[in-house]
């Protein structure tokens, strides 16, 4: 199990209205917390596993199909929502 630090879990961040539809607002500061971080910062993703080469080829094909939009098909939907159908009946 992973823990986080005090300082990994930001929250919770309140606003206005105006503020969570992104016009420019400040978030409203109330006295009943820590102070509102606006800013977050990520930790770099885990290592890759020794041994498993990244497929360069197959991300570049992949890259393109999603920037031209051909890379969701109706047959790979069919698929995924049978398997997903597959899980839900075998947890029942």
């Amino acid at each position: 199990m992973h823990e986080h630090g005090p300082d990994e879990l930001v929250g919770p961040l309140r606003g206005s209205t105006a503020w969570w539809r992104g016009m420019g607002a400040q978030p409203e500061n109330h006295d009943d917390g820590p102070p509102i971080q606006t800013k977050t910062t990520r930790k770099p993703c885990a290592p890759k596993k020794a041994g498993t080469p990244i497929r360069r080829e197959l991300v570049e094909r992949i890259r393109g199909e999603i920037a031209a939009g051909t890379y969701d098909t109706e047959e790979k939907w069919d698929a995924a929502l049978d398997r997903l159908l597959d899980r839900l009946e075998v947890d029942d």
